[in-house]
Protein backbone atom coordinates (compact mmCIF):
# COMPACT_ATOMS: atom_id res chain seq x y z
CA UNK A 1 0.00 0.00 0.00
CA UNK A 2 1.28 3.46 -0.85
CA UNK A 3 1.82 5.97 1.94
CA UNK A 4 -1.30 7.95 2.71
CA UNK A 5 0.29 11.20 3.79
CA UNK A 6 -0.06 14.84 2.82
CA UNK A 7 1.57 18.14 3.68
CA UNK A 8 -0.45 21.25 2.88
CA UNK A 9 0.63 24.87 3.20
CA UNK A 10 -1.51 27.97 2.87
CA UNK A 11 -0.13 31.49 3.13
CA UNK A 12 -2.37 34.55 2.93
CA UNK A 13 -2.20 38.09 4.29
CA UNK A 14 -4.13 36.76 7.29
CA UNK A 15 -2.52 33.42 8.07
CA UNK A 16 0.46 31.16 7.43
CA UNK A 17 -0.60 27.53 7.93
CA UNK A 18 1.12 24.17 7.49
CA UNK A 19 -0.65 20.86 8.12
CA UNK A 20 0.96 17.42 7.79
CA UNK A 21 -1.32 14.38 8.06
CA UNK A 22 -0.58 10.65 8.01
CA UNK A 23 -3.77 8.58 7.89
CA UNK A 24 -1.86 5.45 8.95
CA UNK A 25 -0.05 6.97 11.90
CA UNK A 26 -0.10 6.07 15.58
CA UNK A 27 -1.83 9.12 17.09
CA UNK A 28 1.24 11.36 17.40
CA UNK A 29 0.68 15.10 17.15
CA UNK A 30 2.48 18.41 17.37
CA UNK A 31 -0.10 21.19 17.18
CA UNK A 32 0.59 24.92 17.58
CA UNK A 33 -2.25 27.13 16.35
CA UNK A 34 -1.99 30.05 18.76
CA UNK A 35 -5.40 29.05 20.17
CA UNK A 36 -4.78 26.68 23.10
CA UNK A 37 -8.27 25.13 23.14
CA UNK A 38 -8.04 24.35 19.41
CA UNK A 39 -4.59 22.81 20.03
CA UNK A 40 -6.23 20.58 22.64
CA UNK A 41 -9.05 19.55 20.26
CA UNK A 42 -6.69 18.75 17.37
CA UNK A 43 -4.33 16.83 19.65
CA UNK A 44 -7.11 14.58 20.89
CA UNK A 45 -8.49 14.31 17.33
CA UNK A 46 -5.12 12.88 16.21
CA UNK A 47 -4.88 10.56 19.22
CA UNK A 48 -8.36 9.06 18.86
CA UNK A 49 -8.25 8.96 15.05
CA UNK A 50 -4.84 7.28 15.25
CA UNK A 51 -3.59 9.86 12.75
CA UNK A 52 -0.22 11.56 12.90
CA UNK A 53 -0.89 15.29 12.73
CA UNK A 54 1.34 18.35 12.75
CA UNK A 55 -0.24 21.79 12.60
CA UNK A 56 1.49 25.17 12.58
CA UNK A 57 -0.44 28.40 12.27
CA UNK A 58 0.63 31.99 12.55
CA UNK A 59 -2.47 34.14 12.16
CA UNK A 60 -3.94 37.54 12.86
CA UNK A 61 -5.25 36.57 16.29
CA UNK A 62 -5.12 40.23 17.32
CA UNK A 63 -8.28 40.58 15.18
CA UNK A 64 -9.90 37.31 16.24
CA UNK A 65 -9.53 33.59 15.64
CA UNK A 66 -11.75 33.28 12.57
CA UNK A 67 -9.07 33.38 9.86
CA UNK A 68 -6.81 30.95 11.70
CA UNK A 69 -9.55 28.44 12.54
CA UNK A 70 -11.02 28.46 9.04
CA UNK A 71 -7.64 28.23 7.28
CA UNK A 72 -6.54 25.35 9.50
CA UNK A 73 -9.80 23.60 8.56
CA UNK A 74 -9.14 24.27 4.88
CA UNK A 75 -5.64 22.78 5.16
CA UNK A 76 -6.77 19.76 7.19
CA UNK A 77 -9.57 19.03 4.73
CA UNK A 78 -7.21 19.36 1.77
CA UNK A 79 -4.74 17.04 3.53
CA UNK A 80 -7.45 14.39 3.95
CA UNK A 81 -8.40 14.69 0.27
CA UNK A 82 -4.79 14.40 -0.88
CA UNK A 83 -3.84 11.59 1.53
CA UNK A 84 -6.85 9.51 0.47
CA UNK A 85 -5.69 9.63 -3.15
CA UNK A 86 -7.95 7.61 -5.46
CA UNK A 87 -9.76 6.07 -2.44
CA UNK A 88 -9.15 2.53 -3.67
CA UNK A 89 -10.31 -0.02 -1.10
CA UNK A 90 -11.39 2.40 1.64
CA UNK A 91 -14.35 1.64 3.88
CA UNK A 92 -15.80 5.04 2.83
CA UNK A 93 -18.51 5.71 5.41
CA UNK A 94 -18.66 5.30 9.16
CA UNK A 95 -19.99 6.78 12.37
CA UNK A 96 -18.63 7.56 15.79
CA UNK A 97 -20.34 8.16 19.11
CA UNK A 98 -18.52 9.63 22.05
CA UNK A 99 -19.78 10.11 25.60
CA UNK A 100 -18.11 12.55 27.94
CA UNK A 101 -19.76 12.70 31.33
CA UNK A 102 -23.20 14.28 30.71
CA UNK A 103 -22.56 14.73 26.98
CA UNK A 104 -23.11 12.44 23.99
CA UNK A 105 -22.09 13.35 20.43
CA UNK A 106 -22.60 11.51 17.15
CA UNK A 107 -20.61 12.05 13.95
CA UNK A 108 -21.36 10.30 10.64
CA UNK A 109 -19.12 10.65 7.58
CA UNK A 110 -19.23 9.54 3.94
CA UNK A 111 -16.03 10.06 1.94
CA UNK A 112 -18.21 10.45 -1.12
CA UNK A 113 -16.54 13.29 -2.99
CA UNK A 114 -19.65 15.37 -2.27
CA UNK A 115 -18.98 18.04 0.36
CA UNK A 116 -21.79 18.76 2.78
CA UNK A 117 -22.00 19.61 6.48
CA UNK A 118 -24.87 19.24 8.90
CA UNK A 119 -23.92 20.74 12.27
CA UNK A 120 -26.45 20.47 15.10
CA UNK A 121 -24.87 21.55 18.34
CA UNK A 122 -26.63 24.35 20.16
CA UNK A 123 -24.16 25.69 22.73
CA UNK A 124 -25.13 28.43 25.16
CA UNK A 125 -21.67 29.96 25.72
CA UNK A 126 -19.87 32.31 23.36
CA UNK A 127 -16.33 31.12 24.13
CA UNK A 128 -14.48 28.15 25.51
CA UNK A 129 -10.97 29.13 26.43
CA UNK A 130 -9.87 31.60 23.74
CA UNK A 131 -11.96 29.92 21.02
CA UNK A 132 -15.20 31.52 19.83
CA UNK A 133 -17.83 28.77 19.94
CA UNK A 134 -19.27 29.70 16.53
CA UNK A 135 -15.90 28.93 14.93
CA UNK A 136 -16.20 25.20 15.65
CA UNK A 137 -18.88 24.91 12.96
CA UNK A 138 -16.76 27.04 10.60
CA UNK A 139 -13.82 24.71 11.19
CA UNK A 140 -15.80 21.58 10.33
CA UNK A 141 -17.41 23.30 7.33
CA UNK A 142 -13.94 24.07 5.96
CA UNK A 143 -12.76 20.50 6.61
CA UNK A 144 -15.78 18.88 4.93
CA UNK A 145 -15.70 21.26 1.95
CA UNK A 146 -12.01 20.82 1.21
CA UNK A 147 -11.88 17.10 1.98
CA UNK A 148 -14.96 16.72 -0.23
CA UNK A 149 -16.91 14.56 2.18
CA UNK A 150 -20.34 14.47 3.71
CA UNK A 151 -20.22 15.15 7.45
CA UNK A 152 -23.05 15.12 9.97
CA UNK A 153 -22.25 16.32 13.49
CA UNK A 154 -24.89 16.15 16.20
CA UNK A 155 -24.85 16.92 19.88
CA UNK A 156 -27.40 14.46 21.22
CA UNK A 157 -27.27 16.06 24.66
CA UNK A 158 -24.88 17.83 26.98
CA UNK A 159 -24.35 20.98 29.05
CA UNK A 160 -20.65 21.59 29.61
CA UNK A 161 -19.12 23.41 26.62
CA UNK A 162 -15.70 21.79 26.98
CA UNK A 163 -17.29 18.33 27.16
CA UNK A 164 -19.46 19.07 24.11
CA UNK A 165 -16.59 20.01 21.82
CA UNK A 166 -14.31 17.29 23.12
CA UNK A 167 -17.04 14.72 22.44
CA UNK A 168 -17.55 16.12 18.91
CA UNK A 169 -13.85 16.05 18.02
CA UNK A 170 -13.38 12.54 19.44
CA UNK A 171 -16.48 11.22 17.67
CA UNK A 172 -15.23 12.78 14.42
CA UNK A 173 -11.83 11.17 14.95
CA UNK A 174 -13.42 7.77 15.44
CA UNK A 175 -15.68 8.10 12.38
CA UNK A 176 -12.84 9.27 10.14
CA UNK A 177 -10.51 6.58 11.45
CA UNK A 178 -13.02 3.91 10.45
CA UNK A 179 -14.03 5.48 7.11
CA UNK A 180 -10.44 5.95 5.91
CA UNK A 181 -9.36 2.39 6.67
CA UNK A 182 -8.53 0.10 3.80
CA UNK A 183 -10.62 -3.08 3.66
CA UNK A 184 -8.70 -5.82 1.78
CA UNK A 185 -12.01 -7.29 0.62
CA UNK A 186 -12.95 -4.09 -1.24
CA UNK A 187 -11.93 -4.26 -4.87
CA UNK A 188 -11.41 -0.81 -6.38
CA UNK A 189 -13.38 2.23 -5.30
CA UNK A 190 -16.31 1.64 -2.91
CA UNK A 191 -18.96 2.94 -5.32
CA UNK A 192 -21.15 1.32 -7.95
CA UNK A 193 -20.29 4.34 -10.12
CA UNK A 194 -16.64 3.32 -10.14
CA UNK A 195 -15.47 6.75 -8.96
CA UNK A 196 -15.68 8.88 -5.84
Amino acid sequence: MTERKACITRKTRETDVEVTLDLDGNGRSDVRTGIPFLDHMLTLFAKHGIFDLDVRCSGDLEIDGHHSVEDIGICLGTAFEKALGDKQGIVRFAHGYYPMDETLARVVVDLSGRPFLVFRADVKREQVGALDVELVEEFWKAVATHARFNLHIELLYGRNCHHIFEAIFKAAARALNLATRVDPRMQGVPSTKGVL
